[in-house]
């Protein structure tokens, strides 16, 4: 037996990526539904490279009883809507957005970090996915921070325009191309022009002059790792079209040479570690775009601290950060609570 799966926001980036990431990995499904917005009623959507299709249904309309799991990639407003709805139907949400990250009574995960927090899912039945940037940099960390234990991180990310969604992408590819006829570059989604430019703008500004992103990066490294770890984050978005980038400067309670690093990290699970001292041998966003794997390179020692290293930190975060690792929660789900006989 499998399990009945629904796919909210399936017509967005996320979500077809969702879609194709639960062919590609076999989950063990006996029936699947893919909703978005009634703008979307009707759009035929195929399951990966099986030739299946899937007629879109308007969320508004759907009845989630009897339904097993729903991975939602609507944005927060909708999500405030539709998630008490379905969990209260006994359909367990695993939710892309930020609105219930910070809430104590739902976990967020990452799989190969916290796994066990998943136990806590019970009391709202919503599970919490991480914001990309987040999840990549903790997949790296935890084994590290289980050698030596972390006491403070400086991250600055290089994040690509698909973080912001099919509009960030297509902004990109405009600007690109009117710059190269001789036409203005206009800013519409982004504050400023992102082709051939970078922007250290990711979200809303705080009060105390960070951004929503960076907040983020920070409370949600200490409620999937380790509360004591103080981290403190600069996000920039830069003119890639997918694959999160992150420099990553790594303080320890305990001395950790960087080939001990690398040897920790050849092992760790859902890290692949390319760390060549020669020309290309690293890895850039376009190596990892399409890719499961958080890679790791340019591992050093930091002389400037007592117990120091620096790292190079690459994922397509479209799927590490945000679909895999809503499939992956899902996989985890049925291993620890929602086992199907047969």
């Amino acid at each position: 037996m499998g399990y009945r799966v629904v796919v909210a926001g399936a017509t967005g980036n996320v979500g077809r990526e969702m879609v194709n990431i639960l062919a590609e990995r076999e989950f063990p499904l006996d029936e699947i539904a893919v909703l978005a917005s009634s703008r979307s009623q009707g759009e035929q959507i195929e399951y990966g490279d099986t030739g299946k299709m899937l007629k879109v249904q308007n969320i508004e309309h759907f009845d989630p009883a009897g339904w097993d799991m729903a991975l939602f990639a609507i944005g927060s407003e909708a999500t405030k809507v539709y998630a008490p709805k379905f969990a209260a139907a006994g359909c367990t949400v695993i939710d892309n957005s930020s609105l219930y990250r910070m809430d104590p009574d739902v976990p967020l995960i990452v799989p190969e970090v916290n796994a066990a927090a998943i136990d806590g899912y019970k009391a709202r039945n919503i599970i919490a996915n991480p914001n990309c940037s987040t999840a990549q940099m903790v997949v790296a960390l935890k084994p590290l921070h289980d050698a030596a234990t972390i006491t403070r991180v400086v991250v600055s990310t290089y994040q690509s325009v698909s973080g912001a969604g099919k509009v960030g992408m297509d902004e990109l590819f405009e600007q690109s191309r009117n710059i190269f006829v001789g036409d203005s570059a206009e800013a519409k989604k982004f504050t400023k022009q992102i082709a051939f430019n970078v922007i250290p703008h990711i979200d809303s500004f705080l009060d105390d002059g960070s951004t929503k992103e960076e907040w983020k990066m920070v409370v949600e490294t200490k409620k999937i790792l380790d509360s004591k770890i103080k981290v403190t984050a600069t996000c920039v978005r830069v003119p890639v079209f997918v694959g999160h980038s992150e420099s990553i400067n790594i303080e320890f309670a305990n001395e950790l040479s960087a080939d001990d690093a690398k040897r920790i990290l050849r092992e760790a699970p859902g890290v692949m570690l390319i760390d060549k001292h020669e020309d290309g041998g690293y890895i850039t966003p376009i190596e990892a775009a399409g890719d499961d794997a958080t890679y790791v390179s340019r591992v050093r020692e930091d002389p400037t601290i007592e117990n120091g290293l620096n790292l190079w930190c690459v994922s397509d975060n479209l799927r590490k950060g945000a679909a895999l690792n809503a499939v992956q929660i899902a996989e985890l789900l049925g291993r620890r609570h929602l086992k199907k006989d047969g």
